[in-house]
């Protein structure tokens, strides 16, 4: 099961996430619950890195399976709401796959 969660400050903004874990809703390579948050994760954090101009601070595993993002402190006030407004997109889009595939994502808030 991959578990998304989402990092949130006290005001509600939205500063980081993580992904840990596999899917397994079909063969390697052919796994469509993985291929989907993939791409909407990379995707989110892609258009972060080239919107916003922008390098949140990454950290993968080697073997797939996790990957953390944290938006960096030292950002103006408008990029850095660029860059959460583009993370809340991220999670909408991940909400979609855990509606319709919840037996192999789960998605929680800290």
């Amino acid at each position: 099961m991959i578990k998304v969660t989402i990092y949130r400050k006290s005001n509600k903004k939205v500063y980081a996430f993580e992904l840990s874990g596999h899917a397994e809703s079909g063969p390697a390579g052919h796994d469509l619950v993985c291929a989907a948050v993939s791409a909407v994760s990379f995707g989110s954090v892609n258009a972060v890195i080239k919107l916003c101009e922008i390098e949140p601070i990454i950290d993968q595993g080697g073997e797939g399976g996790y990957l953390y993002v944290e938006l960096p402190e030292q950002v103006a006030i408008q990029t850095r709401e660029r860059a959460e407004w583009l993370l809340e997109g991220m999670i909408v889009s991940l909400d979609t796959i855990e509606r319709d595939y919840g037996q192999y994502i789960t998605i929680s808030e800290k």
